[in-house]
């Protein structure tokens, strides 16, 4: 999923207009809420913690809170349109995907964000998540025992550790798992070890942000003749 943080107070106050009457504040309902960053809940107790600090500091603001299934289909945008119209400035608590569609779907109208979007990750304990992916364009899991190289090591390395590792640690941060370590140890388990031996080509990064922006068209879609 995709994880985010909400941002501080402080932070989103400085980002609203000092003539600004009027806040939507907008949760998305998948991945963060899941990671309990952007959720409904997320949204209308943000909405009371803005409506707390406004009053503390002598200041008046109309705020609403609401939430859709997701900010980055017009669908379920569709869904709040009128609220959106209605306001003079929307606080998304999606990732930075949904608060440029709301922008672009929106282009009159202030769009902000009101989390920081962190990574693609997994729910490791209950309030805890971890990177696994970077979205790279080139999934290589079936090499590596299905541990990510490029998310797991710091250093991206595809042909084994950087040496600098110390009791399973990476020594970017001690409480960092070693990527290569887990690798390392997955392939034995699974008696997969000898890929490991196998000489990896440097990555090619154009699948990556490298290649400059990038888009996807689902062939077999527009094969059945959809549009």
């Amino acid at each position: 999923m995709i994880v985010g943080e909400r941002k501080e107070v402080d932070e989103i106050r400085d980002m609203l207009p000092e003539d600004i009457e009027e806040l939507l504040i907008v949760g998305c309902g998948t991945c963060v809420t899941v990671s309990l960053a952007g959720g409904e809940r997320e949204a209308k107790s943000l909405r009371d913690l803005l409506e707390l600090y406004f009053s503390q500091n002598g200041e008046s603001l109309d705020i609403a809170a609401d939430a859709i299934k997701r900010q980055c289909d017009d669908e379920f945008i569709d869904e709040i349109e009128e609220q959106i119209e209605k306001s003079d400035a929307v606080l998304s608590l999606a990732c930075g995907i949904g608060v440029q569609h709301l922008a672009i779907r929106f282009p009159e109208k202030l769009i902000l964000p009101g989390l920081n979007t962190t990574f693609y990750g997994r729910t490791s304990a209950t309030g805890e998540w971890e990177e696994m992916c970077h979205g790279c364009g080139e999934c290589v899991l079936d090499r590596f025992a299905g541990i990510c190289p490029i998310a797991r090591c710091s250093k991206s390395l595809l042909n084994g550790p950087c040496g600098g590792s110390e009791d399973g640690n990476c020594e970017v941060d001690d409480e960092i798992d070693c990527g290569w370590e887990l690798i390392y140890e997955r392939a034995k388990e699974l008696e997969v070890f000898d890929r490991l031996l196998e000489h990896e080509e440097p990555k090619d990064w154009t699948t990556y942000r490298d290649g400059g922006v990038r888009s996807h068209k689902n062939p077999e879609f527009f094969r059945s003749g959809g549009e």
